[in-house]
């Protein structure tokens, strides 16, 4: 990297860690904890790249970015904070930031941005640029690495036409980016059209776009509405021939409609398995956005619990609190149902614990009423079991951090799971036949013969030649 890059930051050492970092990479960098002296090196026209956090002693990084683009419309700006919000990173788009990080962040993906910004010298990367005041009613809750990504991808498809698709398991928030999107977007003084594909035939769909169906008592969306399909997955293949065909109409065209989509399930798969038309999907699929299950984001647990408490509060049930072990129990749960299980289970406390503090035996308690198959959804790897099984297993680990194996795992799988299975390249001793049959472990050999006294069904062996083990 060659380039003068101005880095603005309160924190000693972030600046010292940026200094270090981006001259080894061959940048010049100048320093600062001050709004007043960056503003001063940009009026002097130096920096070819600016770093900037958004609380300063003395001002807002980002209440900043308006005047920089006045006065240096082409100079690029990475704003770094740790306001991890949806709505820092539309603010930061809308104001023109040629990228936004959140703190804590890496390193190494920040430095490849100020490669990129100062190979792209004279362009822009955001391709948001309009003013405006965002609610700061925070739509969406988590800070955790990958809602930042979903926030950052969100602030740059918001104020476009482009057609999007939302995937994520049952519960995980689609209806509410959706809702999101519309809201914090320029058609938010438009309608929001919700249309439920697995409840709606072609002419209430046809109604709801074109009109032209008073016999169903439908009002057509206005024009340049936000017209959201929900679980796209679930048309039949007639509906979605008749779909496209209705979506090529000048008819809907001339109504400048945003579409947005929805699917718990992978469209990818569905279009390999010949469920779902593939030129349907790329008419609807322009940009994706996956939300993450609740799972893989067990560090906004506390956020989400709190915000729920809050909420309930409200809306005029009894106000609680919960203590930080609690909130350590939410978070090792499951939650299949994901962020709309969690809702359901606080308010549920709210209303059945008398007590002022959620405390951890309420929610062990509570818990274990919760049934151990809590939804019949299948997630977005089309329910395959080895998928299911590598989820949980990963996740059980991680809970235990460095300290593994985790003890009595083994047991554990047998008595949880009921079996596991051993593959044997070669003879197995009758010895340890019986000891694997009598633990309900399913034996897999090359070589089968005959033992008395020891029931077995032979098997085809074609492709297990390697001594593994298989717990799943």
């Amino acid at each position: 990297m060659d380039g003068t890059i101005l880095v603005a930051d309160d924190d000693r050492t972030i600046r010292a860690v940026l200094t270090q970092a981006l001259t080894r990479a061959g940048c010049k960098v100048r320093a600062t904890g001050s709004i007043e002296t960056l503003w001063r090196w940009i009026d002097e026209g130096d920096g070819d790249v600016v770093i900037s956090d958004v609380n300063l002693p003395d001002g807002d990084g980002l209440e900043m970015l308006p005047a920089i683009k006045r006065k240096r419309k082409d100079l690029p700006v990475i704003i770094i904070s740790a306001q991890n919000t949806v709505i820092t990173a539309i603010k930061a788009s809308e104001l023109g930031a040629y990228d936004y990080l959140p703190k804590p962040f890496d390193l190494k993906k920040l430095l490849s941005k100020v490669n990129k910004a100062l190979s792209n010298q004279g362009t822009n990367n955001n391709i948001i640029q309009q003013d405006g005041a965002v609610d700061q009613e925070l739509p969406l809750i988590g800070s955790s690495p990958l809602m930042q990504d979903v926030y950052r991808f969100l602030a740059r498809v918001l104020h476009t036409d482009l057609s999007t698709i939302i995937t994520g398991e049952s519960g995980t928030g689609k209806d509410l980016l959706a809702h999101t999107m519309h809201d914090l977007g320029p058609r938010a003084p438009m309608d929001f059209v919700r249309i439920n594909i697995s409840s709606s035939n072609i002419d209430k769909i046809e109604g709801t776009l074109i009109g032209g169906k008073e016999d169903l008592n439908i009002s057509p969306a206005s024009k340049s509405s936000t017209i959201y399909f929900d679980e796209i997955s679930e048309m039949s293949d007639e509906t979605q021939l008749q779909l496209l065909d209705l979506l090529r109409s000048d008819a809907v065209i001339s109504k400048n409609y945003r579409f947005i989509s929805s699917s718990r399930l992978s469209l990818q798969n569905l279009i390999s398995q010949g469920i779902i038309r593939e030129d349907l999907f790329y008419r609807l699929n322009v940009v994706n956005i996956n939300l993450p299950p609740l799972r893989d984001r067990v560090g906004d647990i506390p956020d989400l619990t709190k915000h729920f408490l809050q909420q309930s509060a409200l809306s005029g049930m009894p106000k609680k609190v919960i203590s930080a072990k609690a909130i350590q129990l939410l978070q090792n749960a499951p939650w299949a149902g994901n962020i709309r299980e969690l809702e359901n289970f606080i308010n549920s406390l709210v209303v059945l614990i008398s007590d002022e503090e959620i405390t951890p035996i309420h929610v062990e308690e509570n818990l274990n009423l919760i049934p151990s198959v809590n939804s019949n959804e299948l997630d977005a790897d089309n329910g395959k079991l080895s998928s299911s099984v590598e989820k949980h297993i990963k996740r059980y680990f991680d809970l235990h951090g460095d300290n593994l194996p985790p003890p009595g795992l083994y047991n554990r799988i047998l008595k949880e799971i009921g079996w596991a299975a051993v593959a044997v390249d070669g003879f197995i001793p009758p010895n340890a036949f019986m000891e694997f049959q009598a633990n309900n472990v399913l034996v897999i050999a090359s070589d089968i013969r005959q033992l008395k006294h020891i029931e077995y069904t032979p098997v085809s062996y074609t492709h297990l030649t390697l001594p593994t083990i298989l717990l799943v």
